[in-house]
């Protein structure tokens, strides 16, 4: 009988390709569906982790906002299938935070192993820039 990532802690995603694995240590206690313009662009949903924490085999490239003065995230995706994987911050935003946390895109991951979780929808196109989200609609619970 084989074991689901859920049943271990353990989550394993991949790209559409295959060519890009990210192996996290536990499941999140939530994830992020921003509406910010790289977010729903990118079509990602955010889990939030260490940089320690995340093993990722493969090569990617990156993508940072042209249109931000100061862009704190670099987008990572798969050269060959175009799947966005997870996101780092840039050199700037580690200069000034320490290289702190990575999000990683729950959308590579298999639903089954996501149940049980808040899926959480923060309002990134109003967002000043400083301070908490608000929220563009409640929060559920996948698999429910």
């Amino acid at each position: 009988m084989r074991l689901s990532s859920y049943d271990t802690g353990m989550l394993k995603l991949t790209c559409l390709c295959g060519q890009v694995r990210i192996d996290v240590p536990k499941r999140p206690d939530f994830i992020n569906e921003c509406n910010c313009m790289l977010c729903s662009k990118s079509g990602a949903r955010w889990a939030y982790f260490h940089p320690s924490e995340v093993g990722i085999e493969g090569a990617t490239k990156g993508y940072s906002r042209g249109d931000k003065d100061d862009p704190a995230a670099e987008i990572q995706f798969c050269p060959n299938c175009g799947s966005t994987t997870h996101f780092i911050l840039t050199a700037s935003a580690i200069s000034k935070f320490g290289n702190v946390q990575m999000g990683v895109n729950m959308r590579l991951a298999d639903e089954k192993d996501l149940a049980g979780i808040e899926l959480r929808y923060p309002d990134g196109r109003a967002w000043p820039g400083k301070g908490g989200f608000d929220y563009v609609q409640d929060a559920r619970i996948i698999g429910r």
